[in-house]
């Protein structure tokens, strides 16, 4: 059959974002890092994108292979040599470090910027206007969720269900097309009101079809705003909220 369900996604900024993802999300200290620890999480997401045959770029497969070189470095017996004693002996996590940093720079600035173009669009030149009858609802917005918090997610799920290999392979019906899949997204989640539908319901097949149908079908919805995610706290459970306008 091939690569029946192999899928690209342009959300992924590059494996430095996912680093930086995990030292945030595990509250690391990036200037001593515990190269074993963000290792095994960085695998475990790499290993989550394969087993949804996510197309992933050759750059994360670089760094995977660079975080077990430097664990592999970490992990051998230090030799017994005689050095000056202000020689600097290198740290294998040297320069990992520094990239982090200079690119958590970038980041930031990149945020600021965009912050700044937000303000920028929501500045009008108009006469005031009262809003004393106006009922202003709160909106529920996506934060600081991103596609590895929900990749997170849906490895903790499938870790939860036991959704493990090899999954159902029996073909039931067709393929159904993914904006016919964000119409049944869409309708759960507005069906679920203000109080949300947690993420683990909207998988409610076991068949790798499913799970990457309705994984994109998220995607989508939230790239053109039409649902939004909020997470309580890491590695707490994601609901996802209906943001559109209600005609």
């Amino acid at each position: 059959m091939g690569q029946a369900y192999q899928v690209k996604i342009d959300t992924f900024e590059g494996p430095l974002d996912l680093l930086l993802h995990l030292i945030n999300h595990y509250e690391i200290d990036i200037y001593d890092i515990p190269v074993s620890q963000i290792t095994e999480q960085y695998m475990n997401y790499i290993h989550t994108m394969q087993h949804l045959e996510l197309n992933i770029a050759s750059e994360y497969l670089v760094m995977a292979a660079t975080l077990l070189a430097i664990k592999s470095q970490m992990l051998l017996p230090k030799q017994e040599l005689e050095v000056e004693d202000d020689e600097y002996m290198e740290d294998p996590r040297e320069e990992l470090m520094q990239r982090l940093i200079e690119y958590r720079k970038f980041k930031e600035a990149a945020e600021t910027f965009k912050e700044k173009e937000l303000e920028a669009h929501q500045t009008y030149t108009r006469p005031p206007v009262i809003f004393d009858n106006l009922n202003i609802e709160k909106v529920v917005v996506q934060g600081d969720i991103s596609i590895y918090d929900m990749l997170g997610a849906l490895s903790r799920m499938m870790e939860r269900k036991k959704w493990k290999e090899p999954l159902d392979t029996t073909i039931q019906r067709a393929e159904i097309p993914i904006e016919e899949r964000m119409e049944e997204v869409l309708g759960a989640v507005k069906l679920a009101k203000k109080n949300g539908i947690s993420f683990d319901e909207l998988f409610t097949e076991r068949t790798k079809s499913h799970i990457v149908i309705t994984f994109m079908a998220l995607l989508e919805l939230i790239k053109i705003h039409q649902v939004s995610c909020k997470q309580t706290k890491h590695f707490d459970t994601l609901y996802v909220y209906y943001s559109g306008d209600e005609n």
